[in-house]
């Protein structure tokens, strides 16, 4: 299936220091594309993979699941880490979750990460029918376009395939007991207002991760997609001040930066 308009990877080739960016669950690279391209302008090295299933249509995402979208941000960072000499993760929602797993796994090779509105759990009754309503409804309706802001949409899908919402169930549980081996610097950003992940769930990260280099900040004026919203500048100038106290060599070349 063609890819969604709008709904691409992205990548530019900058200076030594790298950023992977981690899109969200049945959303695209679009939701994510501005701040892309606020870093790529700023001289880093930039990633915006497309997760498998995501960017066409919703059935295509049935027969995929937490490890293959995984795999596929693994596979991007482990690129970026044989062309730059730092590296952050930065990630919305599921991808804060996807960002969260990297930072563990992968330790001190990850110089830093970003979290916006980082799921960690599927809350409500309906979390616990999904191993059984799986097999008899394939979808209910999508969870896209969490945006205050009037005239922003977003790029993804309308409908929630189920058997991936189990698999994405299961993911956020396995995440949750490797918090605490992330260690990294955070800067968690979160909107009090979010009516797709539950502010508990940046609680429950912060409370659970050993990092104790931690910034929290409070995202008043959006709603999930907070990358598309009223505060995304505010989230662009904060991450890149972040990566500028951590890697005080943004933005220059180096040898180590491929073509």
């Amino acid at each position: 299936m063609p890819v969604v308009p709008g709904a691409e990877p992205y990548r530019h080739e900058g200076g030594r220091v790298g950023v992977l960016l981690c899109h969200g669950f049945t959303g695209s690279p679009q939701s994510l594309r501005p701040w892309a391209e606020y870093l790529a302008a700023r001289g880093l090295t930039v990633s915006l993979p497309l997760l498998p299933g995501h960017g066409t249509r919703w059935q295509d995402m049935q027969v995929t699941g937490w490890q293959d979208w995984y795999a596929e941000v693994d596979r991007e960072l482990r690129a970026l880490l044989t062309r730059c000499e730092q590296v952050f993760v930065f990630g919305l929602s599921m991808g804060g979750a996807l960002t969260l797993r990297l930072a563990a796994r992968h330790g001190d090779a990850v110089r830093g990460i970003v979290l916006v509105n980082p799921a960690n759990k599927v809350h409500g009754l309906a979390a616990h029918a999904l191993p059984v309503v799986r097999h008899l409804v394939p979808s209910r309706p999508g969870i896209v376009d969490d945006i205050a802001k009037e005239g922003m949409t977003e790029a993804g899908y309308d409908r929630v395939p189920l058997h991936a919402a189990h698999s994405v169930r299961r993911f956020f549980k396995i995440v949750d007991g490797e918090l605490p081996q992330v260690t990294q610097p955070v800067l968690l950003l979160h909107s009090p207002q979010d009516h797709v992940v539950s502010p508990a769930d940046s609680a429950r990260i912060l409370s659970r991760i050993s990092s104790v280099d931690v910034r929290e900040v409070l995202l008043e004026q959006s709603y999930h997609v907070a990358t598309l919203d009223h505060d995304a500048e505010r989230i662009f100038e904060e991450s890149y001040a972040f990566i500028g106290r951590l890697a005080p060599s943004v933005g220059e070349k180096g040898s180590t930066t491929g073509g």
